[in-house]
Formats: structure tokens, C-alpha cells, sequence
């Protein structure tokens, strides 16, 4: 099987992919920002290591010879994505990444002509979002062709990453998103609040801004799309709050601030915590004469299964199962893909 490359192989999370990778025997090439960051997993793991900055193209695409798809795991995705992706299509090397914001995914859709001529998968989103959520949404829209309308929604059991937490701050100004009538629309945050039942009684959850109100359309051409999260009493104070503050959380001087608290805590949840923790996704499909479809979905802990969707999705593009062009998960390998990663369940309510 063609080589691959794990570019942000030290940070949290690729250094997950980076170490399923090997123990599935799998021989990628592990690169980051800095030898000294990188070269000490690759030489514990038997691994070939590159160092090269997004910000040079030219070791950008000399980083990438001799691989035939990246695993992009180094965030925040929207100032890293694009070099990534411009290099890949240079190079005609698979472009997969770990991200899960919205303007990532409009961003690399809107090169999709420009994929499809060089010959290169432009497949974003492969970890916790969207896989398992791209899966469902794609699973509704099966049990009912005519929906209109479509919710997600997540209840996840878990700690969170240092890189999740800083894309987290550095969008905490920029409001709530949803999709209207097909076109991605700006909303307050924590917009609405509904009662969800993941299986196990009902949670309050609110509207978030995550990439699923991007990808979704794309899977399933449902033109309303809205993406809820269960959050306790305090945290949907605090982001109804946010409304009022988003110039000050926008500031160079607030942000530095959270940004400096995330940084002295841990790189993410240890392996005993991710071993404890789940997370549960919920999803309803409408259509317009008010008939209705509900599934719900239970994997592992957020990391671990990104990990698992990561390297499994780099195995099916190595493998030779890389259409051309902008892709979800979903459109790449089917609406049953996940069920194919350990510890997922799906289930029609």
C-alpha cells in the first residue's frame, strides 16, 4: 500500500492517528512544524519524520514527496487547511484533515472542479466531526428522501483536546450558524433550545455552529439544518451571555487570556478517560406533510473514534476508494461507513 503522511503528528490528536497507524502496521511518514516536536514519536515508532512550515510552499511540497495522501492533524484548520490543500493539489497527493469547522468545509467544497481536474480527494472532516454525524444525517435522508428539514445533535461524554478548546475561543465571538432555504445563515449563539432524548431520557441541548450545518447539505441536499449539543444549565447561561460580549471575547487581550488557561492544562483526555467516556448522536429528518424519521447513534469517546475514522479513512483511499473531487465521508464511502469502526451502534427509533 502507497506511503501517507500525518502532518501535526505531535499534537494531540495526530499523535492518536499517528500510533493506531503503526499498530495497524501501517508505515506513515510523521511530520510537524519542528524536528524536535516531531522526530521523538517517529523514532519510538520505527517511522520516517519531516519537518517543514505551511508557510513555505516549496518545503510544503517538498514535505509531501513520495506520499500519496496527507492526514492532516494540525489545527486550528482555519489558518492551516488551505496551504495543506493548495500543496495537495499541486503535488496530486488525497487531502484528508481532522477539522470540523464550517468555513473549512465551504472553503475546500468550492475547489471541487479544481480537485476533480488534478485527480485528488479533498475529503475533510474524517474524525469525530463528521463522520459518525455525516453518517446519520446521510442514514435520515435514506429513511426519508423528501426531508426538508434536518437536526443533529450531540451528547458527548469526555474531556476535550488543547486544540479543541482553542478553536473553540478563537469562534466564541462569531456567533451561532445554521442552514436556511440551502445557504448558510449567522444566528446569535445558543440560538435555540430543545429537549433531546439520546436514549437514555431527555437533555437539553442547543444550536451550535458546527460543521455539520456545512457537510450535511452536501450529503444530503436538505435545505434547513441545524446542529444542537447537550449542555448543563451553566453553559447555555454562559453562551446566552455571549451574545452581549462577542466584541470582548473577540479582543486580543480576552483571547489571550483563555488561550493562556488552555494552555496549562493537559494536552486532553488521559487513555484511562477516554477508555470511560461515549458519546451519543442524535437525528430527525421532516419533510413538508409533517412525515418524520429518527435515528440515534452511541460510539466511543470523541479522540478515540477519530483516530479509528482517520486511519480508516486513509485505508480506503490508499486502497483505491478516493473519487475526485470535494467529498464528505458519507459521499466518499457510503452512509454505512461508520458502522464499520469499532464500538459504533446505530439504531431507528
Amino acid at each position: 500500500m502507497p506511503t501517507f503522511l500525518i502532518y501535526g503528528a505531535n499534537g494531540y490528536t495526530g499523535e492518536l492517528v499517528a500510533r493506531l497507524a503503526a499498530a495497524r502496521r501501517h508505515r506513515p511518514v510523521l511530520a510537524g512544524r519542528r524536528a524536535e516536536a516531531v522526530s521523538p514519536l517517529a523514532s519510538e515508532l520505527g517511522l520516517e519524520s519531516r519537518a517543514f512550515a505551511l508557510d513555505d510552499p516549496a518545503a510544503v511540497d517538498a514535505g509531501l514527496a513520495g506520499v500519496a495522501a496527507v492526514v492532516h492533524c494540525a489545527g486550528p484548520f482555519s489558518r492551516t487547511s488551505k496551504p495543506m490543500a493548495d500543496a495537495c493539489l499541486r503535488r496530486r497527493v488525497h487531502y484528508l484533515d481532522v477539522a470540523g469547522e464550517a468555513a473549512v468545509f465551504e472553503a475546500l467544497a468550492a475547489r471541487d472542479a479544481e480537485a476533480k481536474l488534478a485527480g485528488v480527494m479533498l475529503l475533510p472532516g474524517t474524525g469525530f466531526d463528521v463522520v459518525p454525524s455525516d453518517c446519520l444525517a446521510a442514514h435520515l435522508k435514506s429513511r426519508l428522501p423528501s426531508a426538508t428539514r434536518l437536526l443533529l445533535a450531540f451528547q458527548p461524554v469526555g474531556g476535550m483536546s488543547r486544540g479543541t478548546a482553542t478553536t473553540m475561543i478563537e469562534n466564541l465571538h462569531r456567533g451561532g450558524l445554521v442552514r436556511k432555504g440551502g445557504v448558510l445563515t449567522p444566528v446569535p449563539p445558543a440560538w435555540k433550545t430543545r429537549s433531546i432524548d439520546f436514549g437514555r431520557g431527555p437533555r437539553a441541548a442547543v444550536t451550535i455552529p458546527w460543521g455539520d450545518v456545512a457537510t450535511a447539505f452536501y450529503s444530503t441536499r436538505i435545505p434547513d439544518i441545524e446542529v444542537y449539543v447537550a449542555a448543563p444549565a451553566l453553559a447555555r447561561l454562559g453562551l446566552h451571555l455571549a451574545r452581549w460580549a462577542r466584541p470582548l471575547l473577540a479582543s486580543a487581550a480576552v483571547q489571550s487570556v483563555l488561550k493562556a488557561g488552555v494552555r496549562a492544562r493537559a494536552a486532553g483526555p488521559s487513555e484511562a478517560e477516554r477508555a470511560l467516556g461515549k458519546c451519543f448522536l442524535w437525528g430527525e429528518v421532516t419533510d413538508e406533510k409533517g412525515a418524520r424519521a429518527v435515528s440515534r447513534m452511541r460510539t466511543p469517546e470523541g479522540y478515540t473514534l477519530t483516530a479509528r475514522t482517520a486511519v480508516a479513512c486513509v485505508e480506503k483511499a490508499l486502497a483505491g476508494q478516493a473519487p475526485a473531487g470535494f467529498r464528505t465521508p458519507s459521499l466518499a464511502f457510503g452512509k454505512d461507513f461508520v458502522l464499520g469502526i469499532e464500538g459504533v451502534v446505530r439504531e431507528d427509533a
